[in-house]
């Protein structure tokens, strides 16, 4: 079972950037999937999530209006289109799938870990 984030780059402020987080070995279609990050020295946190069917969603505040996270089951990926980029959004982008069908934000929920994508955003 793997998860493949990618889609990572160096951006200026205010740029935007797509994630794409690619499954193998297993269908997740019907796990709900999220996005994660970790900057240097912090814990990693919640960015979105997103429910098995693609109709509920959660954000952290601090992405709240500028991230959206979406999925195509279909090709077992789901997306983060990263919008109004930040410095504050430099990290190291991780996606994830949960044990759960609906959105939850708590990082022990989540069963499955892709290797992560760096995101580094200039001022």
């Amino acid at each position: 079972v793997q998860l493949q984030a990618s889609g990572g780059g160096l951006v200026q402020a205010g740029d935007s950037l797509r994630l794409s987080c690619a499954a193998s070995g297993r269908t997740f279609s019907n796990n709900g999937m999220g996005w994660f990050r970790q900057a240097p020295g912090k814990e990693r946190e919640f960015v979105a999530a997103l429910s098995w069917r693609g109709d509920n969603t959660n954000y952290a505040d601090s992405v709240k209006g500028r991230f959206s996270i979406s999925r195509d089951n279909a090709k077992n990926a789901v997306y983060l289109n990263m919008n109004s980029l930040k410095p504050e959004d430099t990290a190291v982008y991780y996606c994830a799938a949960s044990i759960m069908a609906g959105t939850t934000t708590t990082r022990d929920r989540y069963r499955y870990w892709g290797k992560g994508t760096q995101v580094t955003v200039s001022s």
